[in-house]
C-alpha cells in the first residue's frame, strides 16, 4: 500500500539515499524538505529531483508554520534533519545542534499533536550510546553521548520518545550506526580517506585508530527504513530500534583496506592527535530489529567499501566541488 512520505534532511546522505531507495523500490510518495546548509547538497538528489513522485522543498524544520502545512498532507514522517558534523560541534560550540536537532524535532512533534500522522520516524543515532559498556550494545544500554552533537541527538531521541509516553504518539525512534557510501560528505572517515588516498596525500588518523566503528552500508539503512515503514505499528510505536550490523572494525584497519584498495603505500598515513570526546568501541546489537522488522543487514564492509571506493573514483567532480566550497568558505 503506497503512502506519502515526508522526509526531512532530504538533501543529506543517509536521507538522500533513502529517499531514492523509496522511488526505486516502492510506490511511496515522497515530500522531502531541507533548509540546504552545509549538511544538504541537493546535488545529491539531481537525478531524482524530476521523478513524478518526489516533490522538493527548500525550507527548515524550525519553521513551525512550513512543517505544520507540510505535515498536513502525509502520512509518514522521516525525521532525518539534523546538523551531524561532531567536529564541528566541538570547535564551533553546540547552537546550531541545538536549535536544529533538538527545537526542530519538538516543532515536528508538536505538528502531529495538532494534525496525526500514521507514524513518526526518528532518525537518532548511535552515538548516543557514547563507549560501549558492553558488547554488542543493545537498545537498553546507556545513554552517555561524548560530544555537543552526540548530546543533541540524546536530547531529540528523549523528546521524541516522551512523545509516546505522554500523548501516545506513533513514534519510532532508529539509531543507526556508522554508515559509509556514495554521496557521504568528504568530512567523514570513510570518505576522507578515500579521498585523500586519491590524491596521494596522508591518510589522517585520530590518536592510534584502534577506535572500532559497527560499519553500516547506508543502502542497508535505506531497507531498514523501508521495512519500519512496513512494519504494523502496533508492533513498534515507543520502541527503539537500532540499525546495524554487529560487526565492528578499527578506523586503523579502514585506512590499511582503502590504501589496498586503491593500490596505494600502506604507509601513506599520519596520526594527529585524538579528537576530544572519542568514541573508543560502537558495535550494535541486532536481535530486536530483526525480530520486529524482519531486517538484517545484507552487505558485508568488504563489498560496501568496494562500492564506495568506486563511486567516489568515479565522481571526483562531485567531491571536489564540495572541499573547493569550503575551502572558499574558510578563506578570509
Amino acid at each position: 500500500m503506497s503512502k506519502r512520505v515526508l522526509v526531512t534532511g532530504g538533501a543529506g546522505f543517509i536521507s538522500s539515499n533513502f529517499i531514492r531507495h523509496l522511488l526505486d523500490a516502492t510506490e511511496h510518495e515522497v515530500v522531502t524538505l531541507d533548509a540546504l546548509t552545509y549538511a544538504g547538497n541537493l546535488e545529491n538528489l539531481a537525478d531524482v529531483m524530476s521523478h513524478e513522485r518526489l516533490s522538493f522543498v527548500h525550507g527548515d524544520i524550525r519553521d513551525a508554520g512550513l512543517v505544520r502545512e507540510l505535515v498536513g498532507g502525509v502520512d509518514v514522517i522521516v525525521n532525518a534533519a539534523a546538523e551531524s558534523h561532531v567536529e564541528k560541534s566541538i570547535k564551533d560550540g553546540a547552537s546550531e545542534f541545538v536549535t536544529t536537532n533538538v527545537e526542530g524535532t519538538q516543532i515536528l512533534l508538536d505538528a502531529i499533536r495538532e494534525t496525526p500522522v500514521e507514524r513518526f520516524i526518528l532518525i537518532s543515532s548511535s552515538e548516543v550510546y557514547g563507549t560501549a559498556e558492553r558488547a554488542p550494545m543493545d537498545e537498553e544500554h546507556p545513554l552517555n553521548p561524548r560530544s555537543p552533537y552526540a548530546a543533541t541527538k540524546a536530547g531529540a531521541d528523549r523528546l521524541a520518545y516522551s512523545y509516546w509516553t505522554t500523548y501516545e504518539l506513533p513514534i519510532v525512534i532508529v539509531r543507526p550506526f556508522n554508515n559509509y557510501g556514495p554521496r557521504q560528505h568528504p568530512e567523514k572517515v570513510v570518505p576522507r580517506f578515500i579521498t585523500q588516498a586519491l590524491d596521494d596525500e596522508p591518510l589522517t588518523i585520530h590518536g592510534d585508530g584502534h577506535a572500532s566503528r559497527d560499519w553500516l552500508y547506508v543502502e542497508d539503512d535505506a531497507e531498514a527504513i523501508e521495512a519500519i515503514i512496513a512494519a504494523p505499528i502496533e508492533n513498534i510505536a515507543g520502541e527503539v530500534l537500532n540499525v546495524a550490523t554487529g560487526v565492528d572494525i578499527s578506523v586503523g584497519d579502514i585506512a590499511r583496506m582503502v590504501l589496498e584498495a586503491l593500490g596505494k603505500p600502506a604507509d601513506l598515513t599520519l596520526n594527529v592527535a585524538e579528537r576530544l570526546g572519542q568514541v573508543d568501541r560502537h558495535i550494535g546489537s541486532t536481535e530486536k530489529t530483526e525480530r520486529l522488522v524482519g531486517w538484517t543487514a545484507r552487505t558485508s564492509f568488504e563489498q560496501g567499501l568496494d562500492r564506495t571506493v568506486a563511486w567516489y573514483r568515479d565522481n571526483e567532480a562531485w567531491w571536489r566541488a564540495i572541499l573547493a566550497r569550503e575551502a572558499r568558505a574558510v578563506t578570509p
